[in-house]
């Protein structure tokens, strides 16, 4: 698919990022400036007037649904817009943007179904400053995600990624989790309905407009990390079935 027969959605999960949404949408290249959704999960600053002031299409929720929630409000708006391809990037200016063509260029090409983000293919995630306990947990769950995939990925925890309107249109996404887990998820059901990825090198800026989870919550995500690839596995080999890993079923209207 040529670019300028695609239709690219770029969906900004927000929460608190009026101090830096307009930095983020500076480095967006202009291609993919067309169409912008911001899903807001009812920040307490100014990020919803703002963004409707430079003019992106906004849809703000009444209650904090969390990181999943969000998500999944970003993919369901961004499919009803006639998305070909959806970029999920963080509007706190954490991701480079510029990087969006690295990530959809593959899609357009049909090279694979979702393309992520990778600060490990980067090559020195701690020099942008990334805490070395996370560091470690990110090798260490990515490396137990490579066993139960029995497929080879740098890292599954990046928030900047592309997926294809099959891919959402095949995964049940909707099923998963609010939290941040989803990110997991989203991947594991890619997994088991055989789709195809590939990752592109990023750097991640970490600074105290950035959001980043505590140590506190990144220990829960670890576990409900742990927990959805032993789910996966188990469910790949026949041993206990998880229908959320079931590829989505179309009903005629």
């Amino acid at each position: 698919m040529k670019i300028e027969d695609a239709k690219i959605v770029v969906v900004l999960p927000a929460y608190n990022a009026e101090k830096t949404l307009e930095r983020t949408l500076d480095e967006i290249p202009a291609q993919f400036r067309q169409h912008i959704l911001l899903v807001d999960d009812c920040s307490k600053d100014g990020t919803v007037a703002l963004a409707r002031k430079l003019g992106l299409t906004v849809f703000a929720h009444s209650k904090n649904r969390g990181y999943g929630g969000n998500q999944k409000t970003c993919y369901r708006e961004a499919l009803a817009m006639g998305a070909d391809i959806v970029v999920m990037l963080h509007p706190d200016h954490q991701y480079d943007a510029r990087v969006i063509p690295d990530l959809v260029y593959p899609l357009l090409r049909g090279d694979a179904d979702a393309a992520f983000g990778s600060r490990m293919l980067g090559g020195h995630p701690m020099e942008g400053g990334m805490p070395g306990w996370k560091y470690n947990a990110n090798i260490f769950l990515t490396a137990f995600a490579n066993i139960a995939f029995r497929r080879y990925l740098t890292e599954i925890h990046s928030g900047f990624r592309a997926y294809t309107r099959k891919y959402l249109e095949t995964v049940r996404f909707e099923e998963n989790s609010d939290d941040f887990v989803f990110d997991t998820e989203i991947i594991a059901q890619g997994m088991a309905n055989n789709l195809f990825f590939t990752e592109v090198p990023i750097d991640t800026r970490y600074f105290p407009e950035a959001s980043s989870i505590n140590f506190r919550r990144s220990v829960k995500y670890g576990f409900g990390v742990l927990g959805t690839l032993i789910k996966y596995a188990l469910h790949r080999r026949g041993i206990v079935h998880q229908a959320n890993f079931n590829r989505k079923i179309s009903i005629p209207a």
